[in-house]
């Protein structure tokens, strides 16, 4: 089954990015969150709002935001490119 292939793809590129040793660019991080979260939560995002005390989470539920209407294949998709690019 295709949806079967892609998991097995994208759990493998989230493996590769959670063990990559060498440190990325804060923007590339936010993609690879953004793209995982949407892919395995969807639309499910939190609120946000001012009493958000810590910047970094602000930027990274912002950075997941932004990719709101995506659907799940798509952002497995990105990801899995994203990750192969940073590899390559």
């Amino acid at each position: 089954m295709v949806d079967d292939d892609l998991d097995a793809k994208f759990q493998e590129a989230f493996e590769i990015a959670s063990n990559m040793k060498k440190k990325l660019p804060p923007d590339v991080m936010l993609r690879l969150y953004a793209y995982y979260k949407q892919a395995v939560k969807g639309d499910d995002q939190p609120l946000l709002n001012a009493n958000i005390s810590e910047l970094r989470s602000a930027f990274k539920i912002n950075a997941w935001i932004q990719l709101r209407g995506m659907d799940s294949d798509e952002a497995k998709r990105e990801y899995i490119k994203l990750v192969q690019s940073i590899i390559s």
